[in-house]
């Protein structure tokens, strides 16, 4: 009787408890990497920086993920060493976890990691395509990299804290598509401000993988997948989605979906040929989208990296 009343207490008790689910990938594919507060590899944002990005972030997407049901957690483990970012869904709990590692790195700037929590932001409310399997919650790696640049980091650039977070310079080769692709000159300016983010964590990216060719805007990965990749795209295929999702004119208001990939993107059969989704990592159902328009984009030969002429990118490894 008494062994009854004990295992029936433990089920109830397992019944209760969220289940938590955690994406095996985080930000950036596994690594070793580790920079810890104080040290020589500590060349990144502030403790302060760091928070008022996320401070901004929850102001803004708080109230977005309560009116879907959930509620948004951001964990700030700034002594975390860990170089990454994660998202993980416990119960009604959009949980995204801010690691400081990742926010010392030399390359990252408030504009950076604001891209960051944008995209774990997006795995959980980015929209189709999806995770498949136990992830089916989880917008997928190239779908949250852009809804980070499409809907995120409009709102985020656009709040009144934003207006001093640190960046870097501006790149002018992403200014064409950007005034093709909007009338103002606020907008313009905010969609050349969306791309450029993309440039803080590029060199990142380009160190973990022991990359020389650097990314550009002007030269778009040129494969075609013949399948949606769920998982993490190539460096230049990363940037084009970031700089894609800048240039999708379709309102911040209008809503991503979870099972339409269509609604609130930019697609050839909705009349657009700028912003879509690149096909190094998407594969649209038929008569979706076609291969995305890079007249905008001409491709010289790539950049390649001769010397170490900026040792700090390439700091913490």
């Amino acid at each position: 009787m008494i062994r009854s009343i004990l295992v029936s207490a433990v089920v109830v008790a397992l019944a209760i408890v969220p289940r938590v689910i955690v994406l095996e990938d985080g930000f950036l594919p596994e690594n070793n990497m580790k920079i810890p507060v104080g040290s020589l590899e500590d060349k990144g944002i502030t403790q302060a920086q760091f928070n008022a990005v996320i401070d901004t972030a929850e102001k803004i997407y708080g109230p977005v993920i309560a009116a879907q049901g959930g509620k948004l957690v951001i964990k700030r483990l700034w002594d975390n060493n860990t170089v990454n970012a994660s998202a993980q869904r416990q119960g009604a709990n959009y949980v995204v976890n801010m690691y400081g590692g990742l926010a010392r790195h030399a390359t990252i700037t408030q504009d950076g990691f604001a891209l960051v929590v944008c995209h774990e932001i997006g795995h959980h409310i980015g929209g189709a395509p999806k995770y498949g399997g136990g992830n089916d919650w989880a917008s997928n790696e190239g779908q949250s990299d852009y809804f980070a640049n499409l809907k995120c980091l409009r709102r985020m650039f656009t709040a009144s804290a934003a207006s001093g977070f640190s960046r870097v310079a501006e790149d002018a080769s992403a200014r064409p598509a950007c005034e093709a692709a909007f009338p103002g000159d606020a907008e313009r300016d905010l969609c050349v401000r969306n791309a450029t983010a993309g440039m803080s964590v590029m060199s990142l990216f380009r160190a973990l993988r022991n990359e020389t060719v650097i990314p550009r805007y002007d030269t778009p990965d040129p494969a075609v997948v013949a399948r949606t990749s769920d998982s993490h795209p190539g460096t230049q295929c990363r940037l084009d989605t970031y700089y894609q999702g800048s240039i999708c004119n379709r309102g911040v208001d209008e809503s991503v979906s979870g099972s339409d990939a269509a609604a609130g993107t930019c697609t050839s059969a909705s009349g657009h040929s700028l912003g879509l989704r690149p096909r190094c990592w998407y594969k649209p159902a038929a008569g979706l989208d076609e291969i995305p328009e890079v007249a905008l984009r001409s491709a010289p030969a790539p950049v390649l990296v001769k010397t170490l002429d900026n040792p700090a990118l390439w700091s913490g490894l």
